[in-house]
């Protein structure tokens, strides 16, 4: 079913382009009447896409929460968690590190914004993004959830992570009283899996209804406008994936190599939706299969997940200082450096938040004065920008969950690739040695 699932959400994606390309071309005359036509065509086509969206959403918080405790429940001891945990936030800020870097490395030396010559609007021009979806002090408080219920009520993941982690230990704590709810939970996360399944069959419609409404609606035009901001951006994100496999080679080995195939699957269905968080439970299912202990991948995950959104950070940079060129606004080195501290900090608290990456662009733009009706520059082609973001936070996420799993002693014995996902992750698998795994050789493992 995998495999063929992969086929069906490409064919999406691609009769999508067709049916909105031609959409475009047979109704767009230029006229205010035919833009009010093809937004009403694409309105009808998003309901799909908002369907599948909110069948994700129905299933992340009882997954989450599910996988996490019994992730924590196999662990064994809190030493253990807290050493994971560490293991994990050290990751996150060396890769958000490496994403802002060479976010501002990159738009240094392609520079695609130079040349574009716009005048500077004035100061009280507003981007239309609502800054005040974002405030760090309310970020910091509002990680400690009030109602449980709340909390998975919207979907708050990084509520949901301190609440699992609490239950997680006091089950820890109590022993074996708590087997019965382990067992019971265990039998959750066989019951959200299967769902789950039920729930990707309808990827690809809504791919399809995606592509179609944004190409219907916006046009080929505006990728030819933008075309070289995106190239470059895009061009950025092959050297970031290049580099996080590179790194995880260098930590994992040869076994490497077969990670991208056995999320490949989570990667496509990211893209073509634009949404990371729609990737979320084939994710934790393929890292399972590849070898990750699910009592690490089902806590490096939701973590990653609000902490390692490494393509939404190079975007982060890389928009900000295409918009600063635009406007002929010279930045010296010292200043950018500031810039990427502060989206270092401030990308922290982007989950959750609708448009995360904009709100974070909108209140560092005016911070260094940069005019923020800039983001109307990019608005245009948000969309085709967060198909490749989402698909980078996958993989960092991924390659994240691998490399901690290395570090905390070792790869589960991996499973057939394209093979269905009936059963629960129960954490324990008979561990590899992943040093040896080229003297084993991959059919043997």
């Amino acid at each position: 079913m995998a495999k063929r699932l992969t086929y069906y959400i490409l064919f999406g994606l691609v009769a999508g382009m067709v049916v909105g390309w031609i959409l475009n071309a047979s109704i767009d005359n230029g006229t205010a009447e035919s833009a009010e036509r093809l937004k009403d065509i694409a309105g009808y086509f998003s309901i799909v896409t908002t369907l599948f969206l909110r069948l994700i959403k129905m299933i992340i918080a009882p997954l989450v929460f599910s996988t996490l405790v019994v992730g924590i429940a196999h662990m064994g001891d809190t030493g253990a968690l807290g050493r994971v945990g560490l293991r994990s936030l050290g990751w996150f800020i060396c890769a958000s590190l490496l994403s802002l870097t060479l976010g501002l490395i990159l738009v240094n030396v392609l520079q695609p914004g130079v040349g574009l010559a716009l005048a500077i609007p004035p100061a009280t021009a507003s981007s239309g993004v609502d800054r005040a979806a974002f405030d760090l002090a309310k970020f910091i408080t509002h990680i400690v959830p009030d109602s449980m219920i709340a909390a998975m009520a919207g979907n708050e993941i990084l509520q949901i992570v301190v609440f699992s982690v609490f239950v997680g230990v006091a089950i820890t704590a109590v022993g074996e009283k708590a087997a019965p709810l382990v067992k019971a939970i265990e039998a959750l996360v066989a019951v959200m899996l299967q769902i789950t399944n039920y729930v990707m069959r309808f990827a690809p419609f809504a791919v399809f209804a995606a592509v179609t409404a944004t190409l219907a609606e916006r046009g080929p035009a505006i990728l030819g406008q933008l075309g070289y901001f995106m190239l470059t951006f895009y061009i950025g994100l092959a050297l970031l994936w290049a580099m996080l496999i590179g790194i995880a080679f260098l930590l994992i080995g040869p076994r490497t190599r077969l990670l991208v195939r056995y999320i490949r699957d989570p990667l496509i269905l990211a893209f073509s939706a634009a949404s990371s968080e729609a990737a979320y439970p084939r994710t934790l299912e393929a890292l399972d299969r590849f070898g990750v202990p699910p009592r690490i991948a089902s806590f490096v995950l939701p973590l990653g997940y609000s902490f390692n959104l490494d393509g939404s950070m190079m975007y982060m940079t890389f928009a900000s200082l295409f918009i600063a060129q635009a406007y002929g606004i010279h930045m010296p080195i010292g200043q950018q450096i500031a810039m990427l501290l502060v989206l270092m900090v401030t990308s922290k608290g982007i989950a959750g938040v609708p448009r995360a990456s904009l709100v974070v662009i909108a209140g560092t733009l005016s911070m260094f004065k940069i005019p923020e009706a800039g983001i109307l520059l990019i608005l245009a082609v948000d969309h085709f920008l967060d198909m490749g973001r989402s698909a980078t936070n996958v993989i960092g996420n991924a390659v994240a969950a691998t490399v901690v799993a290395k570090w905390e002693g070792g790869l589960d014995e991996r499973e057939p690739a394209d093979r269905d996902f009936p059963h629960a992750p129960t954490g324990h698998g008979p561990k590899v040695d992943v040093d040896s795994y080229e003297k084993i050789g991959p059919g043997q493992v």
